[in-house]
């Protein structure tokens, strides 16, 4: 049997499932191994090969979420802050929601990989989580999903209940259009000449009135346009201008890589952007400043300081 042509789309539910890439990736490679190790007792007349694979990864991520804490966005903690200046000190304690590299998988995998769902679902207890995803997510039915789980139809469906009615009016999981759509690569097209010529204004005018800007690992979020605004300008104020960006896709989203300029020349990584555009607008910037999450995009930690002036 072919396992390796469902790899890309396991490793998508793991990480929807667990909410980090890196675990995804062991998890699914976990329920390969458990699948070809039990190869000899697969009965084509129960299930497909697909079917079958979903319910190994599936119980593997359970099992791995046994007694874990979920990973949160800052915006799952509380109430946003009210201080653009406030210090930003990190909270490597938290095991924080890492994004999704588009890169390492086949592209037909990365649709329902929306940031705002999956940092959505980490609230859910981990069965609901589970057939929240196996339903809505990969369309398996209730009486595929009961097998899978080892449950009832009912049970099935009044987990898919409950699970729906925790993530009635969630944020921008509806909305969020997709990365190669025209008018959102327009809006990040402008913000990003902007944000690399350090212009604040012109970044607040591509801004909802109540956009979201987070920075895991720091636990502080803000929301609305102005506080945005703040927080760029001492951003500029502090590392200065002449940053370089470069354009990529993160969890079916467009996002920008942020190298800013070093005091001896050159340019040095120093962030991951990962946008919610909506309505013609950023909605959302979730900037992820982690060494090991911006491991994950294959980016060069350095690059010389005329290489990526001018965005796109």
């Amino acid at each position: 049997m072919d396992y390796e042509r469902y790899r890309g789309e396991l490793i998508a539910h793991c990480y929807r499932m667990l909410g980090s890439f890196h675990d995804a990736e062991d998890l699914a490679q976990e329920a390969m191994l458990r699948a070809w190790k039990a190869r000899d007792s697969y009965d084509g007349d129960r299930a497909s090969v697909r079917t079958w694979l979903y319910r190994i990864a599936t119980n593997a991520c359970l099992t791995a979420l046994a007694g874990r804490a979920r990973r949160p966005l800052p915006s799952g903690l509380g109430a946003p802050g009210d201080d653009p200046g406030v210090p930003l000190t990190p909270a490597p304690d938290i095991p924080w929601l890492q994004p999704f590299p588009d890169a390492r998988v086949d592209q037909q995998v990365r649709t329902d990989l929306r940031i705002a769902l999956v940092a959505a679902v980490q609230f859910l207890p981990p069965r609901q989580r589970a057939v929240l995803l196996l339903r809505d997510v990969l369309d398996f039915s209730a009486a595929e999903v009961a097998g899978q789980l080892d449950t009832t139809v009912p049970a099935v469906n009044s987990a898919l209940q409950r699970a729906r009615a925790a993530l009635t009016g969630v944020g921008d999981m509806d909305e969020v259009t997709e990365p190669d759509d025209p008018r959102t690569r327009a809006v990040i097209d402008r913000y990003a000449r902007a944000f690399a010529a350090g212009d604040v204004p012109a970044l607040v005018r591509l801004l909802t009135d109540d956009a979201i800007l987070e920075m895991p690992p720091v636990p502080l979020w803000l929301r609305g346009s102005r506080d945005y605004g703040l927080f760029m300008d001492r951003v500029f104020r502090t590392r200065g201008t002449g940053w370089a960006v470069k354009h990529l896709t993160a969890n079916g989203q467009p996002a920008l890589a942020a190298y800013a300029p070093q005091p001896a020349g050159g340019l040095r990584l120093h962030t991951l952007q990962v946008f919610s555009v909506t309505g013609g607008r950023v909605a959302r910037n979730v900037t992820f400043a982690d060494p090991a999450v911006l491991g994950l995009f294959d980016l060069p930690r350095e690059i010389p300081s005329d290489e990526l002036r001018r965005p796109r």
